[in-house]
């Protein structure tokens, strides 16, 4: 089991998130402690009547109210009863017992858990101290709860401590809702200190796989020049939906100051990782992949995903590789020059013995498969339609030439030509 305690500022936005979790069918009133009557035949403003009539004794106190989360392992199946049971001997444990207080059963997540909320104020107007709570009193309980009910042991549900992230699915989140918040903050939480990332877009290289993005906003915004952050679901086309949600909010507080820090202490902590991807790498290009959609699959089943970047103007300018089993992100120009996307398409063009002149495009290039998070937009289209840079090509284009090699005639100006002054006689 694993119990933790927040204190919120107001009574009405613990009571108010678990109200309107039943008002969706997404949660549960079991019980309610303490009351002059039952959960079920109380509506919002009596079980509210049943903190403030405590809370109204202390005008000093500035946090009266507890919310608790207690969480089980998702293979353990407890019935209502059982989770009651639990909750109230915890509440006895953590010195909360004659409090009033709520039990709330939650079923919008993969395991078991319910909420209690309570109040800090006793009926004779003092306030119960919850200093170090959760480090003292609340660990305690956990223990011996664990015994108690047979549970298993929290130090020993690495499933649920270390769940691993699944894509979001923006389709089904209610944007605006604090589901798509929670979704947003499981990714963001797991990647932050899991994987070694220098920069921004590296950092979105990894969240893009799972249809998150941490956003700036445009460069005239607000929230640019205050240099803040905001976090963004992504739709299946990699487009931004749905509210943002700000980097404050985050319980890990994912800022883009804590960002920077990591940026640098990242930096020398990918140095030894990059011998690793780069054979990788290696190990893909020796299959001598007919397109650069074949090069992806075989990164793929090396658990490295690519991400192509492109500028405004749907062209290919870049290539980044996330190294999901080291756990780490390297653009290809920073893996050597043989590993940026002009090399790589190059190579297979020799491997391939393609020639591409002037003006013609790579249509030896696949068409990419859709994948969610993975590619830019329009990427599929724009590498049909970008012509294949080559040696040859490039020489050609940087070489001078007149005017009339290569300009319509009708769009040549005409020189103009000088009037002679006559002088008159």
């Amino acid at each position: 089991m694993v119990a933790k305690i927040t204190t919120p500022k107001r009574l009405v936005a613990a009571l108010n998130y678990n109200e309107h979790k039943v008002s969706q069918n997404k949660a549960e009133c079991l019980y309610a402690g303490n009351f002059l009557k039952v959960a079920k035949d109380m509506n919002f403003y009596q079980k509210m009547e049943g903190f403030e009539r405590l809370n109204v004794l202390n005008e000093r106190a500035q946090t009266k109210t507890l919310h608790i989360s207690l969480n089980f392992d998702p293979s353990e199946k407890l019935s209502a009863d059982k989770l009651v049971n639990i909750a109230n001997s915890y509440m006895d444990k953590i010195g909360f017992g004659e409090q009033p207080f709520l039990i709330y059963k939650h079923n919008d997540a993969g395991h078991p858990h319910v909420h209690i909320v309570t109040t800090t104020i006793r009926d004779d107007g003092s306030r119960i101290n919850t200093h170090n709570i959760g480090r003292n009193q609340s660990e305690k309980a956990r223990k011996e709860i664990e015994r108690e009910f047979k549970l298993i042991y929290a130090e020993n549900q690495k499933q649920f401590l270390k769940q691993k992230i699944q894509p979001v699915n923006a389709e089904k989140i209610i944007y605006g809702k604090v589901e798509t918040k929670r979704a947003i903050a499981n990714v963001v939480n797991a990647v932050l200190h899991t994987y070694k990332y220098a920069s921004l877009p590296e950092f979105n290289a990894i969240l893009k796989q799972y249809n998150v993005i941490a956003d700036r906003g445009k460069e005239e915004s607000r929230i640019y020049k205050n240099h803040g952050l905001v976090y963004r679901v992504l739709d299946k086309e990699g487009q931004k939906i749905g509210v943002p949600v700000k980097a404050s909010s985050v319980n890990s507080q994912p800022t883009l100051n804590k960002l920077e820090k990591l940026f640098i202490a990242n930096k020398d902590k990918k140095e030894s990782l990059k011998q690793h991807t780069k054979s990788l790498l290696n190990q893909a290009l020796s299959k001598k992949p007919a397109a650069l959609n074949e090069l992806i699959s075989l990164l793929e089943s090396k658990k490295i995903a690519t991400v192509l970047r492109q500028n405004a103007a749907g062209r290919i300018y870049g290539i980044t590789f996330v190294d999901n089993q080291n756990k780490v992100v390297f653009n290809g120009s920073d893996l050597g020059r043989q590993y940026s996307i002009a090399h790589l398409q190059n190579i297979i063009l020799t491997t391939n013995n393609v020639n591409v002149g002037a003006g013609e495009k790579q249509l030896h290039l696949n068409t990419l498969p859709r994948q969610s998070g993975l590619y830019e937009k329009n990427v599929s289209k724009a590498l049909n339609e970008t012509p294949v840079i080559t040696t040859r090509l490039l020489d050609e284009l940087l070489t001078a030439k007149q005017q009339g090699e290569f300009m319509p005639y009708q769009l040549i100006k005409k020189k103009r030509r000088k009037k002679k002054k006559h002088l008159g006689l």
